[in-house]
C-alpha cells in the first residue's frame, strides 16, 4: 500500500505537465488510498489516547478542510452550483454511502456491532436542525422573497447555525463528553504511537490529500463535460467522493476493527459538521470575497438530505448495526445516484 505513496509527486507532474485529465484523476485518486491509510491509523491512535468521540471530531474536521479547500476555490471561480452541489453530496454521501459502507464492511466481520445510542441521537438531532437551516431560506424564497431578502436571510441563519455547531463541540467535547467517549475510561493496550505522532500524521496527510483532490477535481470536471455530466451530478456525486474519500476510508476500516462507535461518529460527525460549519462559513467567505452565496438549494437536494437523514435515524435507533442495515443505506444512496444522474 505504501508504494503507492510515489504517485503523488507524478500526479503534481501529471498535472502540471498539462496531461489526459482521465490519466491524472487516476493516478490522483489512486495515490489518496495511502494517504486514508495513515489518517485511518492516526485517528485510531487519537481515539485510543482522547476516545472515539474527540478522534472521530478530528478525523472529520481534517477530512473537511479538505472539502472547504475546493469549495473555497470553486467560489472565487464563480461554480456557485457545483459548490452547493458538493455541499448536498458530502451530507448524503457520508449519510448513506460512508456509513453503509461501514456498517456493510463491518457486518460482514462481525454479526453485530453496537454503538452509542444517546451519541447517535445527538448526531442524528443536529442533522435536523441542519436540515431545518438549509430548508428555511428555500421556503421563503418560494413565499416570494426577494434574491436580496434571501441573501440577507441566508447570512443570518449561517451566524446560528455556526453557533449551534460551538455549542454541539461545548456539549460534546466538554459538557457531555462521556457520551462521546465510552472508551476513554477504559484499560486498553498503549497506543503504538504518541499523540503528537498522530497528530503530525493526521495533518500532514489532510494536506496532501487537500492538494490531490485539488487535481482530482480539476481534471474530473474537465472529463465530466466530456461524456455530458451535469454540474449537479459532477457536485453530488464526483466532486464530493473525492473530496471526502479519505475519511471514507478511515471510517469503514475502523468499523471493520469492530469500532462502530468511531466509525459512526465520522460518517455522521462529517455530515453534521458540513450543514453546520461549512456551509454557513462559506456563504460569509463569499460576503467577504464579493461572491456571494446563499443557502438556497433545489428541491430535490433538499429532499435528498431529508431522506439521508431520516434513513440514518431509522437504522440507529437501537444502537445496533450489521451488514443488512448497511445495505439498506447503500440501497438508498445508489437511488438517489440514479435520479442525479438523470437530472437535467
Amino acid at each position: 500500500m505504501e508504494m503507492l505513496l510515489v504517485l503523488i509527486p507524478i500526479a503534481v507532474v501529471l498535472r502540471l505537465a498539462g496531461a489526459n485529465p482521465a490519466a491524472v484523476f487516476l493516478v490522483s485518486a489512486a495515490a489518496i488510498i495511502p494517504l486514508a491509510g495513515f489518517m485511518g491509523r492516526a485517528t485510531e491512535e487519537l481515539a485510543r489516547h482522547a476516545g472515539p468521540g474527540i478522534g472521530g471530531l478530528l478525523n472529520v474536521t481534517f477530512g473537511n478542510a479538505t472539502e472547504l479547500i475546493i469549495a473555497f476555490a470553486a467560489m472565487q471561480a464563480g461554480l456557485m452550483d457545483v459548490v452547493k452541489a458538493s455541499l448536498t453530496g458530502s451530507v448524503i454521501g457520508n449519510l448513506l454511502l460512508v456509513l453503509g459502507l461501514s456498517m456493510l464492511a463491518g457486518g460482514m466481520k462481525w454479526k453485530e456491532q453496537k454503538f452509542s445510542i444517546r451519541a447517535a441521537g445527538t448526531y442524528n438531532s443536529l442533522m435536523v436542525i441542519a436540515l431545518i437551516g438549509m430548508t428555511i431560506p428555500a421556503l421563503f424564497f418560494y413565499a416570494g422573497g426577494s434574491e436580496q431578502a434571501r441573501q440577507n436571510a441566508s447570512v443570518g441563519v449561517s451566524v446560528l447555525l455556526l453557533a449551534v455547531y460551538a455549542l454541539a463541540m461545548v456539549f460534546s467535547l466538554h459538557t457531555h463528553k462521556h457520551i462521546f467517549n465510552p472508551l476513554a475510561d477504559d484499560k486498553e493496550a498503549p497506543a503504538g504511537w504518541s499523540r503528537q505522532k498522530a497528530i503530525l500524521v493526521l495533518a500532514g496527510s489532510a494536506v496532501v490529500v487537500g492538494l490531490l483532490s485539488e487535481i482530482l477535481v480539476g481534471s474530473v470536471e474537465q472529463a465530466a463535460r466530456s461524456l455530458g455530466l451535469s454540474d449537479l451530478f459532477v457536485g453530488v456525486v464526483i466532486v464530493a467522493v473525492i473530496g471526502n474519500a479519505a475519511e471514507h476510508g478511515v471510517a469503514v476500516t475502523v468499523a471493520m476493527r469492530d469500532k462502530m462507535d468511531l466509525s459512526f461518529a465520522i460518517a455522521t460527525g462529517s455530515s453534521a459538521q458540513v450543514a453546520l460549519f461549512v456551509a454557513p462559513l462559506l456563504v460569509l467567505a463569499g460576503l467577504a470575497i464579493g461572491r456571494p452565496m446563499d443557502l438556497f438549494f433545489e428541491v430535490f437536494e433538499l429532499a435528498a438530505m431529508g431522506l439521508a437523514v431520516a434513513a440514518v435515524i431509522m437504522v440507529s435507533q437501537d444502537g445496533e448495526s450489521n451488514w443488512f442495515e448497511g445495505s439498506l443505506l447503500l440501497s438508498v444512496y445508489l437511488m438517489m445516484g440514479i435520479v442525479f444522474y438523470f437530472h437535467p
